[in-house]
């Protein structure tokens, strides 16, 4: 010990370089501590904020996905009023006429939606797999407002006068087949007489055909339900 205090002595010139050295150091410790200190901070706060955007980004999704969802299913029912009744189709015939460039871009749109909406919604927080499908009801609705804008302008005015009649025969016919104070006979009868008043001049879809057969068998066998 004696010895480190007489070379002390001997070179105490040195002390201050040492307390330089050793005071350079332990700053360039501390710094650096309060750099990790910092950066610990910063990316805990970085990870917060990302998570709460993507509950934000998810909730949001969801929300939107369901107002997709049920703008589809908006168009769907104001499709269903003429697919399923008979009486309307008669009134506006273009709405099934595949002929009429609207109809079918309408139709076609209605295919491309159907086929993109998943049965399982979370499908649709992938943002592409939603933006596709959101841009595909957004045609079919379109599509749909600009058939049937013109589908009641035209209503009944591509057909000649014969035909015409032929269309008010067939919807007097309909209404009595899917009277049900008229006897089964009668609505069976009605409802014969019907398709071929229509038949070459609209096309009625299956689903409108069936409900309408459906009510009058149900009237031919009482307790069955359609």
């Amino acid at each position: 010990m004696g010895d480190v205090f007489a070379f002390i002595g001997g070179h105490w010139w040195l002390v201050f370089p040492i307390m330089g050295v050793t005071g350079g150091w332990a700053a360039r410790v501390s710094a650096y501590n309060e750099k990790r200190r910092r950066d610990k901070i910063e990316l805990a706060r970085i990870k917060a904020s990302a998570h709460t955007e993507q509950l934000r980004i998810t909730q949001t999704s969801k929300a939107a996905i369901s107002k997709v969802f049920a703008r589809h299913d908006d168009v769907d029912a104001r499709w269903f009023g003429y697919e399923l009744d008979l009486a309307t189709l008669i009134e506006y015939p273009m709405m099934t006429d595949l002929r009429e460039p609207l109809t079918l871009a309408f139709h076609r749109a209605k295919v491309r939606a159907d086929d993109l909406r998943p049965a399982d919604p979370g499908e649709l927080l992938d943002p592409a797999v939603f933006a596709e499908y959101r841009d595909a009801v957004g045609e079919y609705a379109t599509a749909f407002d600009a058939a049937e804008r013109e589908a009641r302008r035209r209503k009944q005015a591509d057909f000649s006068p014969v035909e015409r009649e032929r269309l008010e025969r067939a919807r007097r016919l309909v209404a009595v087949a899917a009277d049900s104070a008229a006897t089964p006979a009668e609505r069976q009868a009605a409802y014969r007489k019907a398709r071929a008043e229509l038949d070459g001049l609209i096309a009625v879809p299956p689903a409108a055909s069936e409900r309408l057969e459906g009510r009058i068998a149900a009237a031919l066998e009482p307790g069955r339900e359609f």
